[in-house]
């Protein structure tokens, strides 16, 4: 279930940046007449490398650090809270209060999926809490954004797993 929901989100994005993942295919010709947007090339690798980078942002324990790999207009539902957090300052006050208990996580599967100027980072993490020695296993989704300049998550959506 959860793939076929990132399977649209990715779809989403591609439809919305206006590009195709390979547009030198002629099967693959732009949505509109407006010129073909160039697509940034990415990998796996990259991609998981952009979760190591905000895991290191958590560990800084620094709320505008985790905020810095964030899109302005991103989405965050976050793993320890009910409430959708829409706006940078609602972003903020969830992360002033997830880092005050040191917390660190560690990806246990995933799946990475590439398109034009965005992918998805889907799967299991384990995150402890340094201060608390708590452990929560939870589910995620990623969703990256290429602004010409860097990555950055413009949904994350994250919920503790159902099951014990």
């Amino acid at each position: 279930m959860h793939r076929i929901f990132a399977l649209s989100l990715a779809s989403a994005a591609l439809l919305l940046n206006g590009c195709s993942t390979n547009p030198s295919t002629p099967a693959n010709p732009p949505l509109s007449n407006a010129p073909l947007a160039s697509c940034k090339v990415s990998s796996p690798a990259e991609i998981a490398g952009l979760f190591e980078r905000w895991n290191k942002s958590l560990i800084s324990a620094d709320p505008q650090q985790v905020l810095r790999n964030y899109a302005t207009d991103s989405v965050l539902l976050p793993t320890l809270s009910n409430v959708p957090r829409l706006t940078p300052a609602a972003k903020e006050d969830y992360f002033e209060h997830f880092l005050a208990n040191r917390p660190s996580g560690k990806i246990d599967s995933r799946t990475i999926q590439l398109g034009c100027n965005s992918a998805v980072d889907i799967g299991l993490y384990t995150f402890t809490f340094a201060k608390t020695g708590a452990v929560v296993h939870a589910r995620y989704t990623y969703t990256y954004v290429w602004d010409g300049q860097q990555w950055l998550i413009s949904s994350h959506h994250s919920s503790g797993m159902p099951e014990k």
